[in-house]
């Protein structure tokens, strides 16, 4: 409907204006006709008064006719340049018109697809024994008058019910041009349906230079999120989900932190503004291969600004071009996979690993159905030697069974061990270490206790240390006192402390026990077995 209007509009002005012009040209006829009766009645009465030269009367005839002939000049330019703009506003009309056609037959025709796809799927569902008697009657024909549509609000409302995709990059590049260094930035916009089919691709160049500072990627990224969004809006799509590969820009478009740039808080609150004119558009953290779509798409753009230099052969150096980013990278910056030998570029396959880290997965090869791991050992070429040791501490947290692991309870040693190696390695000094309780920690040889996870307590039992120690460190009484003025969960099983961020209130532990947030009670057979609400709105749909 909205559109409608200002095409209404648009043509009414264009007609109005058409007749002002037409009116005008006619009266400044008139006016021109008129004044050269009243100076040619006036040049012969002079004649007639008093005879001239042939010379006098040709500056004369100059003299009338030079000033006419500028006001002539003068009324068609003006006349012209109005009736450009008459064509211009016709040609961008007739723009306008071709393009919304344009937009409601994609519409269209992505509707259709929809339709099409629920039907296969809800016909595959269809039992085969009901399928052969019924089968020759099952029809779900699609609407047949949606070309004669003049809004998508027409279409027969798939597009409102399906979340759609959209993947974003913005990138800012220092190329090298024929021996000079030139800063470049693009956006790449990925619109993709449910089912990861392209819809719209968007190539944009963006300014890399502002007030004389070079734009970070941050900014860039939000740009390239800010204009695919409007993009998005555009097509009249009302679910979507939006991926991003970085998880700092994650925790500002998610609201947990708080940018420190204004430029940056400007852009995400552009974004939340944008947000709201859905009915549901949210964030999701992927690894950088996940969004491979758009990077294609902002590189394009960065090349697009860019005149390389025709000849390449006096360069030294090997050059890949990685499958991620499409970056032209030096040989001895890409990272080969073990196993499969396939290669990507620091930058990639470090992005990569890091968000898998982060949610506590092991990293696999960014190549589609490889399944190769992507060794820690091997990750010390692009990571730093802190997060390598930290990441193969964590690698071996995991290869442990939760209810199988002791940590030594001595601040200045914490070594994670297995029960059974613990064990082991106690009964060499200690044969009556499985009754007793004792251990001694395989790193820092102190004996501890493997009940109570405490130092060990020769002449007291673990009930009575408890008693006569609640809190024996001064960090659990933090801990406890902060979980309990949080509402945090601990788990029964395993004693890992649950903080809720978002979502419903169904826990899964990492060591797999699942229970109730609000009661702790036990999730059984992926069912509760109390009473509490499964979830509180606020928990799932963020402002």
């Amino acid at each position: 409907m909205a559109r409608s209007t200002v095409t209404d509009d648009l043509n009414t002005a264009l007609s109005e204006q058409f007749r002002v012009l037409m009116a005008a040209e006619i009266l400044d006829s008139d006016l021109d006709m008129a004044y050269q009766l009243q100076m040619e009645e006036a040049m012969n009465a002079s004649i007639a008064l008093q005879p001239s030269t042939s010379t006098s009367q040709a500056q004369l005839n100059y003299a009338l006719s030079s000033p006419d002939d500028d006001d002539d000049d003068l009324s068609d330019f003006a006349v012209e340049l109005m009736l450009q703009d008459v064509d211009w506003f016709a040609q961008e009309l007739e723009d306008r018109e071709l393009s919304e056609a344009e937009m409601r037959k994609m519409l269209e025709d992505l509707d259709r697809r929809i339709h099409d796809q629920k039907l296969a799927e809800d016909i595959q569902n269809i039992p085969e024994q009901d399928w052969e008697v019924d089968g020759d009657n099952y029809h779900r024909p699609y609407r047949t008058d949606l070309s004669s549509s003049s809004s998508s609000s027409s279409l027969s409302g798939l597009l409102d019910t399906e979340c759609f995709r959209l993947y974003f990059k913005g990138l800012v590049s220092e190329e090298s041009v024929r021996g000079m260094k030139v800063t470049v930035a693009g956006a790449g916009v990925a619109i993709c349906d449910p089912r990861d089919n392209l819809i719209l691709e968007v190539r944009k160049n963006l300014e890399a230079v502002v007030d004389g500072q070079v734009v970070t990627y941050e900014v860039a990224e939000l740009e390239a999120l800010i204009e695919g969004l409007n993009e998005v809006l555009s097509l009249d799509l009302e679910r979507l989900t939006f991926f991003c590969d970085d998880y700092m820009l994650y925790q500002y478009l998610t609201g947990r932190v708080q940018p420190r740039q204004s430029k940056i808080a400007t852009l995400v609150n552009q974004v939340a503004l944008l947000q709201r004119k859905f009915t549901y558009c949210n964030p999701s953290l992927v690894a950088r291969n996940y969004v491979k779509f758009a990077f294609k798409f902002a590189r394009d753009a960065i090349v697009s600004q860019i005149t390389w230099p025709e000849e390449t052969s006096n360069s030294k150096s090997l050059k890949e071009t990685c499958v991620i980013c499409f970056e032209d990278t030096d040989a001895d910056k890409m990272f080969s996979v073990d196993g499969c030998q396939h290669r990507y570029c620091f930058s990639c396959i470090k992005q990569h690993v890091e968000v898998k880290f982060l949610n506590g997965m092991m990293a696999k090869c960014p190549h589609e159905g490889c399944k190769c791991e992507v060794s820690i050992d091997s990750c010390g070429k692009f990571l730093a030697p802190k997060l390598v040791e930290v990441m193969s501490q964590r690698m071996k947290e995991s290869s442990i069974p939760v209810t199988e692991k002791v940590y030594c309870p001595y601040p200045r040693c914490s070594a994670l061990m297995s029960k059974s190696a613990i064990l082991e390695y106690t009964k060499t000094v200690n044969v009556a270490a499985e009754e007793s309780g004792v251990r001694k920690c395989m790193k820092c040889h102190y004996l501890l206790c493997v009940n109570c996870k405490v130092p060990w307590h020769s002449s007291l039992t673990c009930y009575d240390y408890k008693r006569s120690n609640p809190y024996s460190h001064s960090e659990d009484a933090k801990l406890q006192s902060l979980a309990e003025a949080k509402h945090w969960r601990q788990c029964v099983k395993c004693n890992n402390i649950v903080e809720l961020a978002e979502g419903c209130y169904h826990i899964t532990c990492r060591c797999g026990y699942e229970f109730c947030y609000t009661c702790g009670d036990e999730w059984k057979d992926k069912k509760a077995t109390c009473s509490c609400p499964l979830w509180d709105e606020q928990n799932i749909i963020r402002d």
